[in-house]
């Protein structure tokens, strides 16, 4: 309000909170202007969850819980994102907002923040799925699903994603069980402790920000329930040195995808989550994706969604800059 010259902040409040307009459709806009500019078949939709640090109760969803955001247990909200990222840039394409139980389950608690009636506890995959599902049915292109372990233990997200025939790379747990090409449920750690040495190889995913992101990475085959052309796997990311313990650290994901599919590009896919730490850190630094001070359900979508708008534009100049274009197109 101070930057549009206004002298109060009433007229920004009442865009967000009760002024007429579509902010479901907005957010449906964002996501078409972003494939525009940065679609590409072999894209990944990454999910994941960032915090809001807040005060009081009357906020719609906050309590203490864990957020990642500040890496403990804080007051705060925490919003579900689904990412888009391709070769030509990366940014935020939905968004949903997580009501713990604490919520939902206290109708006159929702009422008083303008959360609808229809509106019941969803698990954050849950979330995920009503996501995905809406790029889905938008035509949204894309070649992979990638999520943290969060995401990665639920196993209806993952039948979800293969009975829609949609190539993943998740992460788990070391104590989560698969299913190995014998039939034996064992835990990921135990079958990736028994690979020879032979079948680590070492990748670069990206650059991070002290230069290639290196680690060593191998991969075997789970299940036997394999559909035509497609596979299932067990993949481990390995650090190059090891910890104060004297141990390696090992991430763990269960991949599902074309038959075809190399460690590399598993890897890639993998790799390609940090993308969505990039959207939220730059969302929240050039964009005020948490710069907000609203209370109402609706608010905060409205809020939320316009800084998603900001994001995708910037994301779009930089793909344009690229190709040696001036500037972004716009609509209307």
């Amino acid at each position: 309000a101070e930057r549009a010259g206004e002298v109060s902040p009433d007229g920004m409040q009442r865009l967000l909170r009760r002024a007429d307009w579509d902010v479901d459709g907005v957010r449906d806009d964002v996501r078409d202007y972003v494939i525009e500019h940065l679609g590409d078949s072999q894209a990944v939709l990454i999910g994941d969850e960032t915090g809001f640090i807040k005060k009081g109760r009357r906020s719609a969803g906050v309590q203490r819980q864990y957020s990642g955001t500040a890496g403990r247990t804080e007051n705060c909200q925490i919003g579900t994102f689904l990412a888009y990222a391709s070769q030509h840039g990366h940014a935020l394409i939905d968004r949903e907002l997580y009501l713990p139980e604490s919520w939902t389950d206290d109708r006159d608690r929702c009422r008083a923040a303008g959360i609808p009636e229809q509106v019941q506890f969803a698990t954050k995959p849950r979330q995920l799925i009503a996501m995905l599902a809406r790029a889905i049915d938008a035509g949204v292109p894309f070649g992979w699903v990638t999520a943290d372990e969060v995401y990665g233990q639920a196993g209806y997200l993952r039948d979800w994603l293969e009975n829609h025939d949609a190539a993943y790379v998740l992460a788990i747990r070391s104590v989560d069980l698969v299913t190995t090409t014998d039939q034996d449920r064992v835990a990921a750690r135990q079958v990736i402790a028994a690979l020879p040495a032979r079948a680590w190889r070492r990748l670069s995913v990206g650059a991070g920000a002290h230069g290639p992101r290196e680690y060593d990475w191998a991969r075997i085959p789970i299940r036997t329930d394999w559909r035509a052309g497609r596979g299932h796997w067990l993949m481990a990311r390995r650090s190059l040195t090891r910890n104060s313990k004297g141990e390696y650290e090992i991430a763990y994901y269960r991949c599902y995808g074309p038959r075809r599919s190399t460690l590399v590009d598993l890897a890639w896919v993998a790799g390609s989550r940090w993308h969505v730490e990039e959207c939220f850190q730059q969302g929240k630094n050039e964009a005020g994706l948490d710069h907000y001070q609203v209370r109402s359900w609706r608010a905060w979508y409205a809020h939320v969604t316009l800084s998603m708008l900001a994001l995708a534009w910037l994301a779009a100049a930089r793909a344009v800059a690229a190709k040696g274009e001036s500037e972004p197109a716009t609509r209307a």
